[in-house]
This record gives structure tokens, C-alpha cells and sequence, in this order.
């Protein structure tokens, strides 16, 4: 969907403009000055003092406590190698539906698909959009929501035919989901005329409609005696109106429920509410053709607090646990979430020209917490490299037989590696192959050289082959073969 420029809507984290820094435990930043360089190492230049300052360790002789950036974590190798497979298994699906990538500043203060839209005076395009952004909230680690995070946006822009766009964005969402397996999901629709209408006709005043919204958007996390409650007691709304509401914004269902709203006697006389149920109902039949709707549910109570949206809103949401090693479901709240947004461009056009928008965001970090959460539980090993074969040495004084092999291999394209010891033992060697899960281990010898050989072994089988020197590229991308 449209991403929020990381520093927009609660204020901003970071000043504007680049910056080198060093994060201090207290929460703030040590500026490392571009002006010129430290002074040699071990005197008491300016670098070496604000390092001193923003560990906090100067003075008083004390070790700093070391930590991270409140709302932020390091990535050891393993999360980083997951990571990358999620992002690439979401831009894969990203591109088979035809979008082009783009980059905005990730320092910008606005909402750069929009702006970037308005300025260029683009009228229709389809992108993505994958990147890290930052929040100023409160962090809630323990549910995948850091200050630092990364966002996955899908949009389609441009004047189309009714729901088409829509449709699609829904199916991408399916087909992300069910590629990563996290478990049984369902994708909430609704729309925000059909939640206007559902609020004019229970006699809601038009300037109390988006306090209103985010009062219902909460539903999902609490009962509707709360709900209620806050409605009548904070938002000031009557108890019938709320109770009127109340009829409505518990109903959930599919196309039988639209029929059902479309023949209601007060909604279907309002003009917002019809439009949204005939769209909606149309969105319906494309999913359907989609082969989608088994997952698919109309669903009033869904608000969504943006206040930008003008017409289908949607969220992802997951049913059970993850998986079976946990007791529990990992409590992550929705894992994608989005809508369309068709009067945001043109607040930032000089002329007030309008760009239809609609799309999706993927919730990486709350997945990424999911899967590691399963990964942990089941015990598997995450590859954190992609070498190929490592390159070996059985005997001593072969360091040169070492490095002319491996260039041969990096020359060709093989990913390889070797270790950093003159004369490492072959059992050591192997054992690294096996730890991080190295397919081959090219062996050369004092014989091998002599023969013109290479010995290369399958880690897995322990199966040993000569190959004659020349053949080895291709008998190993042979065997790399997917």
C-alpha cells in the first residue's frame, strides 16, 4: 500500500539531512564530524572522544552497558539470511504481477508514492517498494513492531475500470500468504462509504465519522460491550446510536451479505452505502473468479485509522499458531493491510489533479518474527552463505595449489571458499563444510596435482570423484544444477 514517509504522522525521529552518528545509551546521538580526519590511533583525537562519549565510558572508568537503540535490533547472520528469503519470496510475487520498482529518500517527511506521483506528474503506474523506514511510537518488541523496520508496499495507480486493481492487490496478498505457509489467514474487506453510510443513517454527525471509525476499528481486540462503552462515555454518541451502530459493524459474511445490506431499508436509500455495496459486491464476483473468496470475509467491524481512505479497505490477519511446536499463537496482530486512497495525490498537485490509488502493504517484520519464532521452536539451520564447494588441501606446503584453485573457481563464477590457515587439517576443513552446510569440498593433493586431478567430494554422501582439472567448472555447476 502507500508508505507513510518514515518520519511523517507522529513527528519526526531524526533532523533532516544525512547524518553520521553513534547512538548513546541515553537515547541520543554523538554527531562524528566529515570535517577532517581523527588524529592516529590511540590519541585522544576527535573521533576517538566521541566513540569514548557515546559509549558512555568517559569518566568514572566503568564498562558501558551495551545495547541497541531503544526499538531497534542487530540481525546475526541466520535472521539476515531469513530475512532475504522472505523479502525475495514477496518482490518475486511483486513482479509477476507486472510492478516496477521504485526508491523515494527515507529521510523525507511526507508520503513519498503521492508526492512522487504529484511531482513527476505521473497519472498511471504500477510499483513496489521495498525498504527500511522509521517510526517515533512506542515500540512493542515482543509483537514484531520496531521504530526500525522494513515496509514492503504494492501499488496500483491510475483510472481503471471499478474493483479491478482492488481485486488484484487481494490476490497478491493471498498468494504471498499461502507461499510462505504461516498458517491459516483470512482477509478482512470492507469500505469506508459503506462505513460513512452505516454511520449517517444511525444519525452519527459527518464530524464525528473518523473518531467514530477508530472506535470500531477496535473490534478486533476488544469485546463490543468495550467498544461500546467507549463510544457513548469518550466519543460522546448516544447509547442508541451506538446500540444502531452495533447492528451493523458486528455482521460478517460474504456475497449473501451484501445482497442482505444492498436490500436494507435505510442503507440502501443512502447514496455512500449503495455505491460501496455495488463495489464491493463486484469485487466479490472477481475474487470469485480469482478462486480466492474461501478466504475472503465482508467484514464491518474492519475501520482501518488512516483517514486518507476513500473506498475498499482490507487486512490480513492470521487464524491459529504458526505451527505445532508452540502452545500458544505468537501474537503478531495483522500481517498485511491496505486500501484505496484516491484524493491523496492530488493534495499534493498544484492544480489539485486527482490519481486514483489502491495497494497493499505486506507486513514483513511481524512475518519475519513468525518465522522465527518457528524456526526456533523446530531447531533447523539457516544457511547464512551461498558458497558452493570449498577448496581443500589434504597434505602441508599446498597453500599456493589453495589460492591458484580458488581463483580459477571465483574467475568462473563458483562461489567458494577456503580457510586461513597455511596448512589447515583435512578433518577441520570438512567439518566447516558440514557446520555451514557447503555442498562440495574440491580437494587437491600432492597425487591430484601430479594426475592433473581434482578430487571432489559430495559433503552430504562423502562420496569421492577425480575430475580432470578442466571439466572441474562444469561438473560442479553440473551438480549445482537445481
Amino acid at each position: 500500500m502507500l508508505r507513510l514517509g518514515p518520519l511523517a504522522a507522529a513527528g519526526r525521529l531524526l533532523p533532516a539531512g544525512p547524518r553520521l552518528g553513534l547512538p548513546c545509551p541515553s537515547g541520543g546521538w554523538v554527531s562524528l564530524s566529515r570535517s577532517r580526519p581523527p588524529g592516529p590511533v590511540g590519541d585522544r583525537g576527535l573521533l576517538a572522544r566521541q566513540v569514548r562519549a557515546a559509549a558512555g565510558s568517559a569518566g568514572g572508568g566503568r564498562s558501558p552497558a551495551l545495547k541497541t537503540p531503544k526499538g531497534t535490533r542487530d540481525h546475526p547472520p541466520a535472521h539476515v539470511a531469513l530475512r532475504d528469503r522472505l523479502l525475495a519470496a514477496v518482490v518475486t510475487c511483486f513482479k509477476r504481477h507486472g510492478a516496477a520498482a521504485i526508491d523515494t529518500p527515507v529521510l523525507e517527511l511526507r508520503v513519498p508514492f503521492a508526492r512522487y506521483l504529484a511531482m513527476n506528474k505521473i497519472t498511471n503506474m504500477k510499483r513496489y517498494h521495498v525498504a527500511k523506514v522509521y517510526r517515533r511510537d512506542n515500540p512493542a518488541t515482543t509483537r514484531g513492531r520496531y521504530r526500525e523496520f522494513y515496509q514492503c508496499d504494492f501499488d496500483i495507480a491510475g483510472q481503471f475500470d471499478p474493483m479491478i486493481p482492488d481485486a488484484e492487490c487481494l490476490k497478491i496478498v493471498h498468494e504471498i500468504l499461502s507461499d510462505l505457509q504461516l498458517g491459516d489467514f483470512i482477509i478482512k474487506v470492507n469500505d469506508r462509504r459503506i462505513l460513512n453510510g452505516v454511520f449517517a443513517v444511525c444519525g452519527i454527525p459527518e464530524s464525528k465519522f473518523i473518531t467514530t471509525c477508530s472506535t470500531v476499528d477496535k473490534l478486533d481486540k476488544m469485546p463490543w460491550e468495550e467498544v461500546r462503552s467507549e463510544m457513548v462515555g469518550e466519543k460522546g454518541l448516544s447509547p442508541e446510536a451506538a446500540d444502531h451502530i452495533g447492528e451493523y459493524v458486528q455482521l460478517h459474511g460474504g456475497l449473501d451479505l451484501i445482497e442482505q445490506l444492498l436490500q436494507d431499508p435505510k442503507l440502501s436509500q443512502n447514496k455512500l452505502a449503495k455505491e460501496g455495496l455495488g463495489d464491493m459486491k463486484l469485487l466479490f464476483e472477481y475474487l470469485t473468479l480469482f478462486g480466492i473468496t474461501g478466504k475472503i470475509s465482508f467484514d464491518l467491524s474492519l475501520a482501518r485509522g488512516l483517514d486518507y481512505y476513500t473506498g475498499v479497505i482490507f487486512e490480513a490477519v492470521l487464524l491459529q499458531p504458526e505451527n505445532d511446536h508452540v502452545e500458544e499463537p505468537v501474537s503478531v496482530g495483522s500481517v498485511a493491510g491496505g486500501g484505496r486512497y484516491d484524493g491523496l495525490v492530488g493534495m499534493f498537485d498544484p492544480k489539485g489533479r486527482k490519481v486514483p490509488c489502491v495497494g497493499v502493504s505486506i507486513g514483513i517484520e511481524r512475518i519475519f518474527s513468525i518465522l522465527e519464532q518457528r524456526l526456533k521452536a523446530s531447531g533447523e539451520k539457516v544457511r547464512t552463505t551461498e558458497t558452493q564447494v570449498l577448496v581443500t588441501t589434504p597434505q602441508k606446503h599446498l597453500l599456493a595449489a589453495r589460492l591458484k584453485l580458488i581463483s580459477e573457481l571465483w574467475d568462473a563464477g563458483i562461489k567458494a571458499e577456503m580457510l586461513y590457515k597455511k596448512d589447515p587439517k583435512l578433518l577441520k576443513q570438512l567439518q566447516y563444510c558440514e557446520d555451514t552446510g557447503i555442498p562440495l569440498a574440491a580437494i587437491i593433493g600432492e597425487q591430484e596435482l601430479t594426475d592433473g586431478v581434482v578430487k571432489l567430494r559430495d559433503v552430504a554422501t562423502r562420496e569421492e570423484v577425480d575430475i580432470p582439472r578442466e571439466k572441474l567448472v562444469d561438473e560442479i555447476r553440473r551438480r549445482l544444477e537445481p
